[in-house]
This record gives structure tokens, sequence and C-alpha cells, in this order.
């Protein structure tokens, strides 16, 4: 009974402890070697643990998880594994994602092409560089150019937008839209900073208002050299999507695929448990994705306390996969 007492004592205390499981006192009876078979009293069996599904608290910390199901955190204390349900982590000093014991939590590593290395695990670390910026290369136009707009004595109409060198410098691109004498016949004329980049590019629409000419309504422009030690930038314009209709200018789409350079704002973590750090000029890359470990028999892992448990001869071998697996 006292020792009943105990294991009720302890699940009371760490009640509020994340992560923590119950155990339950289980009792046998005690027989003597003898001819009688009377009875001697009762001892305790085993103190069994319980691994139940706990109650899931939400907090203000983006770093804090927590298991829906079965499974285990993996953390590497000092090289050796050990294994929690309490998600609450944070970041040391050299940007590792540790818990209060400074156990480092593992991920599976990202192989660079969308997928994750299942069959290695690696301390997840945030990232601290910046984004590394991407020069424009194409630039989509979705515009309407009027069918009855007068010949222009400059141009007829025009826009504008933003576009990127390889330092991640930004260019204001301006496109004018020159309407023809021939009718379905404009030209465009492309400025970047106020500078002109080529010349005139020819286009021609249809009797139905559909781009005709160039082909796929790609323009490839000439390389324009923005002199701030940036490499020469080499825009292609898709106006395939342009329109000649009777209604007024009208810009539906610009778009371009360059981006600046940007610092960390943020990290974040899906259902799956992919890591994702994400940065000011939109971007996000993945850093990881959490590992979950099960057992075959999870009442047979050692406690050690802190809410840690360790591999043992009865819980088997881990079995390691991750979320929604």
């Amino acid at each position: 009974a006292s020792a009943d007492l105990s294991v009720t004592a302890n699940n009371v205390a760490n009640v509020s402890t994340a992560g923590f499981k119950s155990s339950r006192a289980q009792f046998a009876d005690v027989f003597s070697i003898g001819a009688q078979g009377i009875g001697n009293g009762v001892r305790i069996a085993s103190v069994n643990q319980q691994f139940e599904q706990g109650g899931i608290d939400f907090t203000d910390n983006a770093l804090d998880l927590a298991i829906s199901g079965q499974g285990f955190f993996t953390l590497s204390d000092n090289g050796s594994l050990v294994y929690t349900r309490a998600g609450a982590f944070g970041v040391d000093r050299e940007g590792f994602v540790v818990n209060s014991k400074n156990q480092r939590l593992q991920i599976y590593p990202p192989t660079g092409t969308g997928t994750f290395n299942t069959g290695s695990l690696t301390d997840l670390r945030l990232t601290t560089t910046d984004s590394a910026p991407q020069a424009t290369g194409l630039v989509e136009m979705t515009v309407n150019l009027p069918a009855g707009a007068a010949l222009p004595s400059s141009f007829t109409q025009s826009t504008s937008m933003t576009v990127y060198d390889s330092l991640g410098s930004a260019h204001t691109s301006t496109y004018y839209f020159v309407k023809g004498a021939v009718p379905g016949a404009w030209d465009v004329h492309t400025y970047i900073d106020g500078n002109a980049v080529g010349g005139a590019n020819a286009l021609s629409y249809t009797s139905a208002g559909l781009l005709s000419a160039p082909a796929g309504g790609l323009i490839t422009l000439p390389a324009y050299d923005p002199a701030n030690g940036a490499a020469p930038m080499n825009l292609t314009v898709d106006l395939g999507d342009s329109t000649q209709f009777g209604g007024p200018f009208g810009v539906n789409a610009l778009t371009q695929d360059g981006y600046a350079a940007g610092r960390l704002a943020s990290i974040d973590i899906n259902p799956e448990g992919v890591v994702f750090a994400r940065f000011t000029n939109g971007r996000s890359t993945e850093l990881g994705k959490v590992v979950l470990s099960n057992f075959p028999n999870p009442q047979g892992l050692r406690q050690l306390g802190d809410s840690n448990w360790s591999e043992s001869f009865s819980s088997g071998d881990a079995i390691r996969g991750e979320a929604g697996s």
C-alpha cells in the first residue's frame, strides 16, 4: 500500500510536467515453496508506465512541438540518443534547437531536391546566414492594349516594375507601348533605371486581339550592365498572354522571378514536421524534418528522469519514422 501511494504521489506531483507519463503499480501474491500451499502475502510485481495520449497546450513559442499519437522525439545527449514526449524547445548560443537539458533535437537532413535523407540523423541547427539573392531572368506581363488608341507623338501606354540584379539590388524597369500605323501593330521599348535596353520590339495582334508575333510571345533583351559590380542582367519578357481588345489599357498581371537578399524572419514547423526558415525576401528554406521514434514495447523503455527514456532490451530497437507514418 505504501508503494502504491508513492506511485500515485509521483503521478500527482508531475501532473503539470510536460511529456510526463504516469505509472501504475501492479501487485502479485507471494507463495512459499511448501506442501501446505499457503500464501505469504503480496508483493509489487512491477511499476508499469502508461503511454496514453496527453493533452496538447498552445504556446507562443514557434519551436514548441507536440506529438498527437504514438512516438517520441529523438534527442542527442552528447552523441547518445534519448527519447522524450516533451516538446518544449529553444535555441542555444550556437543555433542548435535544444531542450532545457541542452539535448539536441534530431532531424532528417534535406537532400536539396525537396526530399529528406531518412537514413541519416543530424542536429537541427537554425541558419543564421542571409538568403542569397536571385537576378531577374523572366518578366511576365499580362496587359491589354487598346485597339482604338490614336497614333501617339511619343508613346501610347507604359507600365513599370521592380527587377533585381545578381547582387539583389533593385532596379526599375519601364515598358513603353507604341501603337503602329498598321492595325494590330505595336512596338514595346524597355528601359531600366531610365536607360534604354535595346531598341523597339515589334508586337503583332490578330483580328481576334491575340498576340501572333513574336513566336511564343517571348522577347529576349540584350544584356544590361547595372554598373554596380553585379553581373549583366539578361531579361526575357513574356507577353504571350497580352491582348489587343477594344477596352482601355489594363495591366492584369506583372511578375518577375528575381528577389533581393533576405534576413531570417521566422522559423515554422508544419504538421508533417518539416522545419522551414523564412526570410524577409519571401523565400523559405527547408532545414530538415523532425525524426520520430517508436518501439515494439514502449513500456520496456528505461526511465532516465527529466522526461527522458532510453532504449533497452525490453523495449526493442527503435523504429525510426516521421509524422503521419
